[in-house]
């Protein structure tokens, strides 16, 4: 698993550590990481233009340090001065190792521009002197590798208010930040390289799974299952206007682990997914969880059975599209939600551009203020559960995800996943992993459709088992 920490914990993390250890000893390990991560980045050190932008914070040392190491390896090291109170003792290095101090001019004809603005304290924004070597540098199509996080975003939320560095590669330490997992600021961080300094850390605010949490999560059935052990879902999805929501939520439940699916709807939906999925049982009966709202609105819904579903407390309910706008959050039990922004946009009354601009902030707040878990789709998606505990990024995500259906088929797997067995966050978490594995194998030769996906998931979710 990946772990994202706040700035608040790394800071009392690395002071813990800083007490135990020789002075600098903490600079020295991320300079040295930096360092072969740039040389690794360029394919080379011998003869490497390489221009740092210093402003006076501890990254700005961290820069330096890692320009001394370089310079020592033969890269022509200039250091561009943004700050009066640059690192000293880094400084004095890098000049000591033949590095010199130059200005912005030398920046169209460096390999590789080294951000070392502001550290993991500083504010979203860069000042004039700053954003203009930072312009200059993309100007030229100079890359940049940002040091711990690129400067100017909001490193605790992962937005980005003001104008922010576009880095080719970050290089952190310690621990992931929260904007290397949440868009917009996760799209200007390119890839992200981790470097353990040893910081002994706590609980982590943001997580994202990886292969071997799914493997350990995932309810493989044994030879003692049955379909009703493996899980039961009931999916009241699809109308008369939309039935083929239906026939997607149903493929995306059946390709995950569980027994059974029973549908409730109208009896001509019915006929559209028996003629695609004969196995389905037609009608209400023991379930152990609910998927509602695919291809529904709160104009055909059936409120009568929606509120009899949604307000048990003691079975798991998957509220997709439209029946969002109808659930009463007041009186709902374990509930989990699956809107994009335009229909948490709607649920909170806040404009969709601003739920972009802060996802981590309003998954959050949604999920705490409703007490309902959120699972907000998108190209990062957030899994935010009600008691404010870790929050769940959805990382892997592929751009051909954003096709008509896809988030039928995911709540028809968050709702399988949960009749098998998992609590509603792991549920749509682990749901939302292996929908963007199966989007991105699905999509190897091309344009996709939400079919598609739901075809590729038993392959995507053999080969993530089977490691």
């Amino acid at each position: 698993m990946r772990r994202a920490h706040t700035v608040e914990q790394v800071r009392a993390a690395e002071a813990d550590l800083m007490a135990r250890l020789p002075e600098g000893t903490l600079m020295q390990r991320a300079a040295t990481g930096l360092a072969v991560a740039i040389s690794n980045f360029l394919g080379r050190t011998y003869g490497a233009r390489v221009v740092l932008l210093i402003g006076s914070g501890d990254n700005g040392g961290d820069a330096l340090y890692a320009g001394v190491r370089l310079a020592r390896r033969g890269a022509q090291v200039t250091a561009v001065l943004l700050s009066s109170k640059a690192h000293e003792a880094g400084l004095d290095g890098l000049l000591t190792a033949g590095g010199r101090i130059g200005s912005t001019d030398d920046i169209p004809d460096a390999d590789v521009v080294v951000d070392g603005i502001v550290g993991i304290g500083g504010r979203p924004g860069l000042r004039p002197d700053a954003l203009a070597a930072v312009k200059l540098a993309d100007e030229y199509g100079v890359p940049i590798v940002a040091v711990d996080t690129p400067s100017g975003v909001d490193v605790d939320t992962g937005e980005t208010p003001e104008p922010h560095v576009r880095a080719a590669l970050t290089v952190t330490f310690g621990t992931h930040k929260i904007c290397h997992f949440i868009d917009p600021a996760a799209s200007a961080c390119g890839p992200v390289h981790l470097v353990d300094i040893g910081l002994d850390l706590p609980p982590a605010a943001v997580a994202a799974l990886q292969p071997a949490d799914i493997r350990a999560l995932y309810p493989v059935p044994t030879g003692e299952s049955d379909k009703y052990s493996r899980g039961v879902l009931g999916l009241i999805a699809g109308s008369t206007q939309y039935p083929g929501a239906a026939v997607i939520a149903t493929s995306g439940a059946l390709s995950g682990p569980l027994g059974m699916v029973r549908y409730v709807g109208p009896d001509e939906v019915a006929r559209a997914v028996l003629a695609v999925h004969p196995e389905v049982v037609v009608g209400e009966g023991r379930v152990q969880a609910w998927a509602v709202g695919s291809g529904l609105n709160k104009d055909i819904i059936d409120r009568e059975l929606f509120d009899r579903v949604t307000q048990q407390q003691d079975l798991p309910v998957v509220v997709d599209a439209g029946a969002i706008d109808v659930l009463d959050t007041d009186r709902a039990g374990r509930v989990l939600i699956t809107p994009h922004a335009g229909e948490l946009s709607l649920m909170l009354g806040v404009p969709r551009e601003e739920i972009e601009a802060r996802r981590l902030h309003y998954a959050r707040y949604a999920a705490e203020e409703h007490q309902v878990i959120v699972l907000l789709k998108g190209s990062t998606t957030v899994i935010a559960p009600a008691d404010g505990s870790t929050a769940f990024v959805n990382t892997n995500g592929t751009p051909w995800l954003a096709t008509a259906g896809s988030g039928d088929v995911l709540a028809g797997l968050c709702g399988a996943l949960a009749a098998a067995g998992l609590d509603e966050t792991d549920a749509g978490a682990v749901a939302a992993y292996l929908h963007a594995a199966a989007a991105t194998l699905a999509s190897a030769s091309g344009p996709i459709t939400a079919l598609a996906v739901a075809a590729a998931l038993p392959e995507a979710t053999r080969q993530i088992l089977q490691g």
